[in-house]
């Protein structure tokens, strides 16, 4: 089966004309943070690798496919089934400073936090709220991600052969901007995939289940062909590959520093090993005669 479109034509165009005043500054700063999060001198404190938030939300959110910000503002507050309880705009976007840029949760209500949620915000204007009490996920992807009607069988069934050919496939449709060793290329602004500057196991593209779906919308950038195969295939290479592991307690500030940290789950460790096992199976099989911890 083909992938999906690029582009979702139900998706309104993003808006052009920033508020006045000190709202359309917030609006702006909130947009310079979201394509320069590992520079901006407000966050890149926090930041623990070489990503930005607009490597994963194309450009800088306004983009129509999966990963889109257009939209999202009006899910929230939503239930998080990871955090077990409802999540603000805010405690969303801090809570990817932890996992998909491997650094420290924001602080809420710092000029960061509330800069980047207004510039969210923003790009949902005219568009009625629609709070998930399911999952916080833009209303227009809420069906597609993360695809559990399709992928989890895949995955499930998952051998190293699948790993062969999405190395195969990594090579042929990846690598020319991700490069053969996953690092990409910085000037280029092509983030690397895997290895001690990308994203760790708690961001939700180094889950097999999850980076499928987001593939198929996005990748190859500005051509967005793989088939449901070809996508899993291709996560499972790319998400066996090392990467850091999270231990949530690890990226939190000192309570003091912190103040309140809206979760009813304080532990959670993850690694490539335990987010494949989470599936029944043995990273080690799947990568073959490589074995790495």
């Amino acid at each position: 089966m083909n992938g999906f479109s690029a582009a979702n034509t139900e998706i309104p165009d993003a808006p052009t004309v920033y508020p006045d005043g000190e709202l359309g500054r917030m609006v702006k700063l909130g947009e310079d943070i979201i394509f320069n999060t590992n520079t901006h001198e407000l966050t890149k404190g926090m930041v623990g690798n070489d990503l930005t938030c607009s490597n994963c939300h194309l450009q800088g959110g306004k983009g129509k496919t999966l990963g889109t910000f257009i939209g999202t503002a009006t899910a929230f507050p939503a239930y998080s089934p990871r955090e077990k309880t409802v999540q603000t705009l805010q405690n969303r976007i801090n809570n990817c400073f932890m996992r998909s840029m491997n650094g420290k949760r924001p602080i809420i209500d710092t000029e960061a936090s509330v800069a980047m949620a207004t510039y969210v915000t923003w790009l949902s204007s005219g568009l009625p709220v629609t709070m998930n009490a399911k999952k916080p996920v833009n209303p227009f992807y809420t069906a597609e991600w993360w695809g559990k009607g399709w992928v989890l069988p895949m995955i499930k069934s998952a051998t190293h052969d699948n790993y062969v050919n999405g190395q195969k496939l990594y090579t042929e449709k990846c690598a020319s901007c991700h490069q053969a060793d996953g690092q990409g290329l910085a000037a280029a602004k092509f983030p690397p995939v895997w290895g001690e500057r990308s994203y760790n196991t708690g961001a939700g593209l180094s889950k097999p289940e999850k980076l499928p779906t987001y593939l198929l919308h996005n990748m190859p950038l500005g051509n967005a062909n793989l088939t449901r195969e070809e996508a899993v295939d291709i996560s499972i290479y790319v998400d066996a590959q090392p990467r850091p592991d999270f231990d949530l307690q690890k990226s939190l500030y000192p309570r003091e520093e912190m103040g309140h940290y809206n979760s009813i789950v304080m532990e959670e460790k993850h690694s490539v090993r335990s987010n494949f096992a989470k599936w029944g199976l043995d990273i080690d099989q799947i990568r073959g005669d490589k074995v790495i911890p």
